[in-house]
Formats: C-alpha cells, sequence, structure tokens
C-alpha cells in the first residue's frame, strides 16, 4: 500500500483545474498497482482534484478535517456540494479536536497530512512561504525536512486567480 498526501493552492483558476487534473493522474497512477491511499483536508482546489483523482484510480481516501467547526464555519456553498461528496467516499474521515479552523488548525492538519503519508504531492507553483505558516510551501518544507519524497505538480499554463 501507498500513502500519498496532498498540499496545493486553493485558488486555482477554471483554465488550470483540468490540466492540474490531468497531471495528477499522471503523477498517482505507477502507485495504483500499490493499493494507493490518498489523504487529503479535501478543501476547495488541489486538495479536492487529488482526493477525485484518487478515487477515480480506485484508491482509497482519507478526508482530514481541520477543526470541528469547518464544514459549517470554512466551506462556502460553491465547494458544499463536493466537499460533503469527498467525505461520504472516504473510507476514513479523521475530524481533528480542534475547535475553530483557525491557522493553529491548518496547521495541526498538515502535520496530520505528513504523519499518515508515504510521500507527498504538491500543487504548487513554486512561491515561497508567506510567513502566515500552515500554507502549500510550508508543507513541502515540512515534508522534505521530515525526508518524505516530495512530487510537485505544476503543469504549463496552470496559474491561481488574482
Amino acid at each position: 500500500m501507498t500513502t500519498i498526501a496532498v498540499t496545493g493552492h486553493m485558488d486555482l483558476t477554471d483554465a488550470s483545474v483540468p490540466l492540474v487534473r490531468d497531471a495528477l493522474r499522471e503523477t498517482l497512477k505507477p502507485f495504483v498497482g500499490s493499493g494507493l491511499t490518498g489523504v487529503s483536508c479535501i478543501a476547495k482546489g488541489a486538495d479536492s482534484l487529488f482526493a477525485e483523482v484518487v478515487l477515480e484510480l480506485g484508491g482509497h481516501l482519507i478526508a482530514v478535517v481541520p477543526s470541528r467547526d469547518y464544514r459549517q464555519n470554512k466551506v462556502k456553498p460553491d465547494h458544499a456540494e463536493t466537499f460533503d461528496r469527498l467525505t461520504e467516499s472516504a473510507d476514513e474521515v479523521l475530524v481533528l479536536p480542534n475547535e475553530t479552523a483557525d491557522r493553529s488548525a491548518y496547521e495541526d492538519a498538515n502535520r496530520t497530512l505528513l504523519q499518515r503519508a508515504e510521500r507527498l504531492v504538491a500543487v504548487w507553483n513554486g512561491e515561497p512561504p508567506t510567513g502566515k505558516g500552515g500554507g502549500t510551501a510550508d508543507t513541502v518544507i515540512e515534508a522534505r525536512e521530515a525526508g518524505l519524497p516530495v512530487d510537485v505538480v505544476w503543469p504549463n499554463g496552470a496559474s491561481r486567480q488574482g
């Protein structure tokens, strides 16, 4: 069994979604025969795309929810259906004991992802950390420091909103 966690940008442009989905599929295909398990916080953007590809490839999904209030306070209406569908499809849903979805809860969720995984897929444009903590670049740095292999996925033509 190969357990792979994901970190990545939430604010992918609409045009980037199919590019990232295809790149994720190519990145994950080699692990299908080894009992692929994906670990994701299933946030909008990269996390959900990764989870969908894991399921599409017949893998198992572990959903890590950063806090008890995450679904009601942080999942926006345009992502609610996807979030609910993916949590229902997950083999395991791990709701962390944090009361509130804040920076500390996201950092805790990222640590949990890395503890559960053998490698990390990062849908990441390569920009350095913002300094706020809990972001994609921070998680990549933590994974590398822990000795986890990191596969960076950022296909040509991918971009972030704004």
